[in-house]
């Protein structure tokens, strides 16, 4: 039965080549078309993603759940995520992205309908690290489809627009879970986005593609002029050890990112919940930071994606010079006063503008330094590293807020970003690898 399943998922087989006006019809066509299905998708993953985020405040009021109890559940989910994102990367690179997707998203509406159905401590611990586990199934599909029909001199951009996919999803679901619990109570914060995720997985289904060669076209790299032969297919051993392993440039940015995930998730995990409580803000006010945040990081991506694609490549460089401004705005949120709402989610504004440019830029970057028959594996392990950084902070976060204020964790913070600036700066001249 395991190994029937697994088959389902097998990449599409290659058929006979297009050639001619039809073959030249048929590029744009599919690459919109894998991109479209890749953005609707990771919004969706998203959506089933954030919202406990946003209803932790009143999920704990009503099962009496304190900030290390929320924190532990956060810290599940995100280690659950990083070990999800890395063995389903790897999977994914074997797998016909549009069945693994589908499946992927399916299986975490189903957890996000039972955690809602819940009411266990226990119980919930265990549905959101599967809920983690499940959604690494989401990244590596998307990733493969991208690098296999977007050349690597034109990854910054469309990564930068793909990648806003999760902020318009993991915005959208910050307006939608607290409005669903203002009206209905907090279970329907995971009822409502898990329905939404079963429609999207069936149209998932429908619309998402494979390889160019599975539906006639040439590989990439010969479609896009001036570009290198194929890649060759990797073994199990070329792709661990020669591409992960022993890339020492990959390390460094793995190890990066531990410290932007922290920053990165700090507002999103703890946002609402820190403007309740120290700035007087209200359910949905709370709500509106997700929002704020998430729309904010997708003009960033938008915009300094584009400024590394003209700068060759230079990711490194481009996130560093956000990293050190964000050390600035966290700082701030510091010593804003009450009442002020408004100054607050502008300071949110600009921490969401500047610390998803490093997020996207990692994981783009590891796929720069990899070979394209890697990417989900290589993008695992980066996230690998990300995701034990949320597990920190997820708990960290709220032992240090739980027992020594708000400020010792904003302060906890800005070290953190500090770190990954500094790693960073020995990236500021890497380029993506020839051919990739």
């Amino acid at each position: 039965m395991i190994l029937r399943a697994l088959r389902w998922f097998r990449p599409a087989k290659h058929i006979g080549r297009l050639s001619g006006p039809e073959a030249q019809r048929a590029w744009p066509r599919y690459r919109w078309q894998v991109f479209e299905a890749s953005f609707v998708g990771y919004a969706m993953f998203y959506v089933v993603r954030n919202n406990l985020g946003v209803v932790a405040k009143e999920l704990g009021a009503a099962l009496h759940y304190d900030k290390a109890m929320i924190g532990d559940i956060l810290a599940g989910t995100a280690i659950a995520y990083g070990v999800g994102k890395l063995v389903m990367g790897f999977l994914s690179d074997r797998s016909d992205p549009r069945k693994f997707i589908f499946a992927g998203l399916l299986l975490t509406a189903l957890c996000n309908f039972a955690f809602g159905a819940s009411t266990s401590f226990g119980m919930h611990l265990a549905l959101w690290s599967l809920n983690g586990l499940i959604q690494g199934m989401g990244y590596g599909p998307c990733a493969r489809g991208l690098s296999h029909w977007y050349a690597a001199a034109e990854r910054g951009s469309i990564f930068g627009v793909w990648n806003m996919a999760h902020n318009i999803g993991g915005g959208a679901v910050g307006v939608i879970a607290a409005t669903c619990a203002h009206h209905f109570g907090w279970p329907s914060a995971f009822y409502v986005p898990g329905a939404i995720a079963t429609v999207g997985a069936c149209y998932l289904l429908w619309r998402m593609v494979d390889t160019p060669e599975s539906v006639g076209l040439p590989p990439i790299e010969e479609h896009a002029a001036g570009a290198a032969t194929a890649e060759p297919e990797l073994t199990l051993h070329e792709i661990v050890v020669g591409h992960i392993l022993t890339n020492r440039m990959l390390w460094l940015v793995a190890v990066a990112n531990f410290f932007v995930y922290i920053a990165r998730y700090s507002m999103l995990d703890w946002g609402p919940t820190y403007l309740k409580e120290v700035k007087g803000a209200t359910l949905i006010g709370g709500g509106v930071s997700t929002l704020v945040i998430e729309f904010a990081g997708a003009l960033g991506m938008l915009t300094m994606g584009w400024l590394s694609d003209r700068w060759g490549g230079r990711r490194g460089r481009v996130s560093v010079i956000c990293l050190l401004p964000l050390i600035a705005a966290f700082a701030a949120l510091r010593f804003t006063p009450p009442g002020l709402l408004w100054l607050d989610l502008a300071l949110l504004g600009c921490v969401g503008f500047l610390v998803y440019v490093p997020v996207m830029m990692l994981g783009v970057m590891s796929l720069d330094l990899t070979s394209k028959k890697a990417v989900g594996t290589a993008a695992g392990f980066v996230g690998l590293f990300g995701y034990l950084g949320r597990v920190v902070q997820g708990k960290g976060l709220g032992w240090l807020a739980q027992h020594h204020g708000w400020d010792a964790a904003l302060e906890a913070i800005v070290v953190c970003a500090a770190l990954a600036a500094a790693l960073l700066v020995f990236t500021w001249n890497v380029r993506p690898t020839s051919g990739r």
